[in-house]
């Protein structure tokens, strides 16, 4: 309730104040999320106003459908191009999952291994003079989880777009600056992601845009995706401005060249759709063919948190709503958990002129992009709040695993020997470790004196799975209800190693 108020409060200050939440308890999880539309597309316009950006496009998507979209404002100040869903925009460093998914095609491929040293690939990197002596080389790993040691450097990395590869290999031939020991920090490297370009051309012996084209865009049927901005069609292409004294000045559009991989990516919200789908598609783990460019189970390792950035205690939602949220980085994108356990994978674009994001809640199936055409227009606050608020005005629950037949099992069987774990010593159910950690007498002493003390038991709850050997379900009592919590070993036919039994309030 605390986190809807909050929601509306900010609902009043961005004025869209009249849109009452609907309230679906027994309808389907689209109708829920399709009832959101009205103050989605009045928070991004208002978000667009607020930011002076000359357009903005959007799009929601629930397990794997793009739900809804829009556009507003225009992609053209002079030409007054209306921006749509079929709009092309520049999305910045979006692009850097495109570029990590490359990577792990080659790698599950057989033609390179994560742990490469980057020197195998690019010689021009051999024999850098690296922070301290005993760092070890840098290795593919290092630069797709921003480890490399190479510095910060969005504000250069911007408007080196359309440098050219030798341009680049320069660089690493002449020794670039370092910022941090290799592996020991997390530290943004454009420069990194574009050396990750040249590793896919090594690698596959073809050109990055054509790589990708090839590989990526076209079996997800993403026809209108280019890198070079000129095979764009005029009418559909957004230019990039910058809010400069108070007007919309533009942002002269760059080439594709050696960086274009960190961030030059033009696609629309219907082409990006797409591949958003892919990446919702790959949770949960589960049987079945594969139909996606990548692996579900690498494109899972993609979302898979493998460089600690930081935990920010006192973070605070677009809403207001304080949730501390920890964050690391994965293969091409971000990754955060909040206080909530809501986990949240995805990427912000910013470049001179642009400025994106498209942010996925995999537990929910639920995702958010938007895209606008002024200078680092900084979307990912906007879709921040509105994943927020659209959890909390639906009710969406995050998906469930079905109960394994084990825990179901054992659960049963465990009831049965409580509350004096009659004949549970010589059952066979239990592993050897576990009247040695607890006596049958101790467990028997404390678990009927627990028994007592709520009275009567009176149902069962369902089983909630933690995983495939791991759960815990409720014993209803007169005065309070007991809560019981096991987990099972590793052996080919899982036994009771750990058995936690307490009380707990009424539900």
């Amino acid at each position: 309730m605390q986190r809807l108020l909050l929601i509306m409060v900010l609902a009043c200050s961005m004025g869209w104040s009249q849109y009452h939440p609907p309230v679906f308890p027994d309808s389907d999880r689209a109708q829920r999320v399709m009832a959101t539309q009205g103050f989605v597309e009045a928070m991004f316009r208002e978000f667009m106003k607020q930011r002076n950006a000359p357009g903005l496009v959007y799009g929601v998507m629930l397990d794997g459908k793009l739900l809804f979209s829009g556009g507003f404002g225009v992609t053209n100040l002079e030409r007054g191009y209306k921006a749509d869903p079929t709009s092309l925009f520049r999305i910045a460093s979006m692009s850097k999952s495109i570029t990590a998914l490359a990577i792990l095609q080659l790698r599950d491929a057989g033609k390179l291994s994560l742990e490469d040293p980057a020197s195998r690939y690019i010689p021009e990197m051999k024999g850098l003079r690296l922070l301290t002596s005993d760092s070890p080389e840098i290795t593919i790993r290092h630069l797709l989880t921003h480890g490399s040691g190479l510095p910060e450097d969005n504000a250069w990395g911007d408007r080196q777009l359309d440098a050219t590869d030798a341009e680049l290999r320069k660089l690493m031939a002449h020794g670039p600056s370092f910022s941090t020991p290799v592996g020991t920090e997390y530290e943004y490297s454009n420069v990194g992601f574009a050396l990750l370009g040249q590793i896919v051309q090594v690698v596959s012996g073809i050109s990055f845009e054509e790589y990708t084209t090839k590989r990526i865009f076209e079996p997800l049927g993403m026809k209108n995706t280019v890198w070079e901005f000129s095979k764009a069609p005029a009418g559909k292409l957004a230019l990039g401005y910058g809010w400069i004294e108070g007007k919309h000045e533009i942002i002269p559009l760059l080439h594709h060249g050696s960086y274009g991989a960190m961030g030059g990516l033009i696609t629309s919200i219907e082409d990006f759709a797409k591949y958003v789908a892919m990446h919702l598609g790959a949770w949960p783990a589960r049987d079945g063919a594969e139909t996606y460019p990548l692996k579900r189970s690498s494109l899972r390792e993609m979302h898979h948190p493998w460089r600690f950035d930081r935990v920010n205690a006192r973070f605070r939602y677009p809403n207001g709503r304080e949730c501390a949220m920890a964050s690391a980085y994965a293969y091409g994108l971000r990754w955060t958990e909040d206080c909530d356990g809501v986990v949240s994978v995805g990427h912000s674009g910013g470049l001179p002129g642009f400025g994106s994001n498209w942010t996925m809640l995999p537990d929910y199936g639920l995702a958010v992009m938007s895209f606008a055409n002024r200078t680092y227009a900084g979307t990912a606050s906007v879709n921040a709040a509105i994943l927020d608020s659209i959890l909390a005005v639906t009710g969406l629950e995050p998906r469930k695993l079905p109960i394994p037949d084990i825990l179901k099992k054992r659960a049963q069987e465990l009831v049965d020997f409580l509350p004096d774990w009659e004949s549970a010593e010589g059952s066979g159910l239990f592993g050897e470790n576990f009247f040695l950690d607890e006596s049958l007498e101790a467990r028997r002493r404390n678990t009927r004196a627990l028994f007592d003390e709520v009275g009567p038991i009176s149902a069962r709850g369902e089983i909630v799975p933690e995983n495939q050997l791991r759960g815990t379900f409720i014993l209803e009592g007169t005065s309070a209800d007991i809560s019981v919590y096991f987990t099972l070993t590793p052996e080919p036919d899982p036994l009771f190693q750990v058995v936690r039994i307490r009380k707990v309030e009424k539900r």
